[in-house]
């Protein structure tokens, strides 16, 4: 089996504002465990805002979200304008609050919300070019604004969320935590993570699965 090449995107650092710190490592770890070669990337804007994860309250401070996803990458990231889909077989975007903040304003429209500019065409690429996308926890969100109407994924279980992804044009499908949902017919797999997860070995039950299925998909690719 040839090395798999797969695009990370990250979209800060922390739950509350930018990257779920542990879906983005169990996510790495995965990938490294099966032997795939990984570049990560996020886009080099500010974040939305800045939350005191001890507190949950906002700080008046900003960050810049290449800058912290660098954390979690141990600063082996790229600016997402650098990323070409012809490198890479596949693409994976953990959660965290920086999905629906940083990489699109899902959190503040919901439904009428816009995905980052870089990360829309980045991942349109990978899906006009056959090449399977995982997505979890609240990233699915955005999975119609890529693929549009009809795209078969799952936030997990959660009603509103759930909602918005129809309203968007999405179907969704609910699911277990250790479970994935897969839309055959676009490679996207998905898998709720932390809209789901009481810990971190649930979190990982169904990540683990998800970016297994996606490094099968890049075999039929």
């Amino acid at each position: 089996m040839t090395t798999k090449k797969v695009a990370v995107i990250l979209s800060g650092c922390g739950v509350y504002d930018g990257a779920e710190i542990h879906e983005s490592v169990i996510t790495l770890l995965r990938l490294d465990q099966r032997g795939a070669k990984v570049q990560c990337f996020a886009p080099d804007i500010a974040q939305l805002h800045v939350i005191n994860h001890l507190t949950g309250e906002q700080m008046p401070e900003t960050r810049n979200v290449l800058v912290e996803s660098a954390r979690i990458a141990r600063g082996e990231i790229k600016d997402i304008r650098e990323a070409r889909v012809e490198d890479f077989d596949a693409l994976i975007i953990p959660g965290g609050f920086g999905a629906a903040k940083n990489l699109s304003s899902f959190a503040t429209q919901g439904a009428a919300c816009t995905v980052q500019p870089e990360v829309l065409s980045l991942a349109e690429a990978f899906a006009e070019a056959g090449k399977p996308i995982g997505l979890m926890c609240i990233s699915p969100a955005i999975a119609a604004k890529i693929y549009g109407p009809g795209v078969i994924c799952t936030i997990g279980t959660d009603a509103d969320t759930a909602a918005a992804v129809t309203k968007m044009g999405g179907s969704h499908q609910e699911c277990e935590v250790s479970e994935i949902v897969e839309d055959k017919a676009r490679k996207l797999v998905s898998t709720p993570a932390y809209m789901l997860a009481k810990s971190i070995s649930e979190a990982a039950s169904g990540i683990n699965k998800m970016v297994d299925r996606v490094l099968e998909l890049t075999q039929k690719s």
